[in-house]
């Protein structure tokens, strides 16, 4: 049995429900066990709420009969897990309880009133260093985004701490708008690849925990399947603007981009492509250079790779974490680590480039989570890019497919490699 038949024989067992039963049964387990062994008060607080979403989830699964059934269960499954969350936290936090959001919310609001104030999101490091040494004010000082992100802490910075002010809220509006706009524009896949796509970007506990408490990657996430859906039609001019709005939010969409782009020079559309997937971030980071270079740098770069005042709180223990901090030289030899596989990467791309929107998702997916796995500091979260883009190999290949491409012509499964195009 090939790798797309097993996946598609699981996939497609009962309909597609026997699946969902056990992601909703599982996601219900994981939520019980945040709420009661996590640290992190946000995290506790979804638990306790997400968990009761997952099991009416898990019991529609048993009842519900047919695709369309199965996709409202979805949507109302991402509404009790991660919307409603998101907002009884909000709401808990605008009433006085700060401990109900994750310090990234925290950054990209201050963020947000800098750019308000200075026409940049950044401090320099003099300003910084002047800091306290003891607490988070220099941890929250650091902005290690695109200055996009920015654009997030502007409702609170312009009105009041009202709860639909919080961050979280709008990340999770345009989050919304660009899954809606993704799934409209594969829709040829038809609907059994779509609700899977879109369970892998929604009702996931990495991605309905990360929306309700901290929620910065999902925007990102949402404006990168986007990319890949238009791309898919043939669109890479779209494309290219619906990456070039992640890449202006975060430095993760920049992998996106670059294999997109090998993708449309396959196509003799790189320069299409190209205009918006890095005009977009260019413009929207040459203000901040032009005010305060040195700030720029510091958080863009210095920061994220372990040079800053601070160190940055992603320690989850992957390979690249235990390396930097148990060996000698630890922290250059995961540099170094990371640095091959990146060349590695490369130089397959330059020989096997993706010749399908499918195969450069499987590409992305793969170089991001050997990114994840070897970056010194990195949270378990970031996961969430990974396994969206695969779980989302299916839904583009059948969209290529159903819409007539000729870079179709091969069929990528989610989880076997392509011999021509797929590492």
């Amino acid at each position: 049995m090939s790798g797309t038949d097993w996946w598609r024989r699981i996939d497609e067992a009962a309909d597609g429900r026997a699946l969902d039963l056990g992601l909703y049964g599982l996601s219900a387990a994981f939520a019980a066990i945040t709420a009661v062994t996590s640290t992190l008060p946000p995290h506790r607080a979804w638990g306790a709420v997400a968990v009761w979403g997952y099991l009416a989830a898990t019991a529609a699964a048993v009842i519900v009969r047919g695709a369309p059934a199965r996709a409202v269960v979805t949507g109302l499954a991402w509404l009790a897990t991660a919307w409603l969350p998101l907002v009884l936290q909000a709401v808990a936090r605008a009433g006085g309880n700060p401990a109900r959001a994750q310090e990234e919310v925290v950054v990209v609001e201050q963020a947000g009133q800098r750019l308000l104030d200075t026409g940049t999101p950044y401090l320099d490091r003099a300003d910084i260093a002047t800091l306290p040494v003891d607490g988070l004010a220099r941890l929250l000082a650091y902005v290690p985004y695109q200055p996009g992100m920015a654009l997030f802490g502007l409702p609170r910075a312009v009105t009041s701490d009202a709860w639909w002010t919080d961050a979280r809220i709008w990340f999770a509006l345009v989050t919304a708008a660009a899954l809606v706009a993704a799934l409209w524009v594969i829709r040829a896949a038809g609907l059994p690849p779509l609700i899977r796509a879109a369970q892998a970007a929604t009702v996931l506990p990495l991605c309905a925990l990360a929306l309700a408490t901290g929620g910065d990657d999902l925007p990102v996430l949402g404006l990168c399947l986007l990319a890949l859906a238009l791309a898919a039609r043939g669109w890479l001019a779209r494309s290219g603007l619906a990456a070039g709005a992640a890449s202006a939010l975060k430095l993760f969409a920049w992998p996106v981009a670059l294999v997109l782009a090998v993708h449309a020079a396959t196509r003799r559309r790189l320069l299409g492509f190209a205009a918006g997937a890095l005009g977009l971030p260019v413009l929207v980071l040459l203000p901040a250079v032009l005010i305060d270079r040195d700030a720029a740098v510091e958080n863009v770069l210095a920061y994220p790779f372990g040079q800053g005042l601070v160190t940055s709180p992603a320690q989850s223990p992957f390979p690249g974490r235990l390396v930097a901090t148990a060996l000698p030289g630890g922290r250059t030899l995961a540099i170094v680590l990371l640095a091959a596989a990146a060349l590695a990467i490369a130089v397959g791309l330059l020989r096997r480039p993706p010749r399908t929107t499918a195969s450069a998702a499987a590409w992305i997916a793969y170089g991001l989570l050997a990114a994840i796995l070897l970056m010194p500091s990195t949270r378990f979260g970031y996961l969430l890019y990974p396994v969206a883009f695969l779980i989302w190999v299916p839904a583009l290949r059948r969209a290529e497919t159903e819409a007539g491409s000729a870079a179709a012509a091969q069929p990528i499964g989610v989880h076997l490699r392509d011999a021509d195009n797929v590492p």
